[in-house]
C-alpha cells in the first residue's frame, strides 16, 4: 500500500494505492467522509489483484479545500474532480465504486469518462430531481446531509448514522466529518436543485455499461423499495443486492459478505 497526492484544478487530492496488479478501480467515497473507509477492500485481497485507489474529495480527509468551491462542489464537481484525478495519475480505464455521494459521482462517470468499464454503487438511489422524496427515506439526522456545520456532537451523530447502528465508530470517521468543508455540503444542495447534475435514473435506465447495484436491507437514507422498481439497461447479475441485517455502509460492516460479491464483479467486468 502506498500513498501520495497529486496536484489538479480542483486542489490536491490526496489518494491510496493497493498496488496490485490487475485493472485500476477507482473508489469514491461519500459525504463527509475519506479515503480510508475502503480500507477493508483495499488490504483485502481484492487490493493484491487489482489496482485499486481510493482517494479524498476536494474538500474531504487529507485533500485540501476546491479553490473554487462553486465549480467543484456539486455532483457533477465531484465527478470533474475524479477525471482530473485519474489523468493526474495516468489512469485511462477503471471500474468505478462509489458509496452515498461518491456513488453519485460514479454515475455520472458512466457517461461522462470514457475510461469508465463497469460502475457499482452502494448506498446510492439513481435518481433525478423529480425522484428525490421516493428516493431517499425520512430521517431525523438527513437535514445533516447539508449543513454547512457540524458540532463535535453532530459529526459524531453523522458518523455512527452512516456507519451503522451498534458498530463501533474509529476515531478517524468523526474527525472526517469535522474536518469536511462544510461549504460544500449546501453548494451540493443547490445544485440538485437547480437541476444542474445528470439524471441518475435516466444513466441507469440507458447506460449499457454493467452497473451493480448493492445496499443494506437496514439503511437509513435510500429507500430500497425505489432501487428495485426502476429500469436499468445492464443491471450486474440482473438483481439489486439487497443484504441482510447490513446498514448504509456494508463494505465496513461486514467486508466478509461484501468482498466475495465486489471480487466477482471486478472478475465479471474488467
Amino acid at each position: 500500500m502506498k500513498s501520495g497526492a497529486v496536484e489538479t484544478a480542483h486542489g490536491r487530492l490526496s489518494y491510496l494505492d493497493s498496488g496490485g496488479a490487475g485493472p485500476a478501480v477507482l473508489f469514491i467515497h461519500g459525504n463527509s467522509s475519506c479515503k480510508e473507509i475502503f480500507g477493508r477492500q483495499l488490504d483485502s485481497e481484492i487490493g493484491a489483484r487489482y489496482r485499486c485507489i481510493a482517494f479524498d474529495l476536494p474538500g474531504h480527509g487529507q485533500s485540501t479545500d476546491a479553490p473554487e468551491p462553486e465549480k467543484t462542489y456539486s455532483i457533477h464537481g465531484f465527478a470533474d474532480a475524479t477525471m482530473a484525478f485519474a489523468a493526474a495519475l495516468g489512469i485511462e480505464r477503471a471500474a468505478v465504486v462509489g458509496w452515498s455521494l461518491g456513488g453519485h459521482a460514479a454515475l455520472e462517470m458512466m457517461v461522462r469518462w470514457p475510461g469508465t468499464i463497469a460502475a457499482w454503487i452502494t448506498g446510492t438511489p439513481p435518481a433525478g430531481p423529480v425522484d428525490m422524496q421516493q428516493a431517499f427515506l425520512p430521517s431525523e439526522h438527513m437535514a445533516l446531509t447539508f449543513a454547512e456545520s457540524f458540532t463535535s456532537e453532530q459529526a459524531a451523530i453523522y458518523a455512527q448514522e452512516t456507519i451503522g447502528a451498534g458498530v463501533a465508530l474509529e476515531p478517524w470517521m468523526i474527525e472526517g466529518c469535522r474536518r469536511a468543508d462544510g461549504r460544500f455540503r449546501p453548494l451540493m444542495l443547490q445544485s440538485v436543485a437547480a437541476g444542474l447534475d445528470m439524471d441518475g435514473r435516466e444513466i441507469a435506465a440507458t447506460s449499457p455499461l454493467p452497473l451493480a447495484v448493492v445496499s443494506g436491507a437496514d439503511e437509513p437514507f435510500v429507500n430500497n423499495a425505489f432501487l428495485t422498481s426502476i429500469s436499468y439497461r445492464n443491471l450486474w447479475d440482473g438483481k439489486v443486492h439487497i443484504l441482510d441485517g447490513l446498514a448504509h455502509m456494508p463494505f465496513w460492516q461486514a467486508p466478509e459478505r461484501v468482498n466475495p460479491l465486489l471480487s466477482r464483479f471486478l472478475a465479471e467486468v474488467t
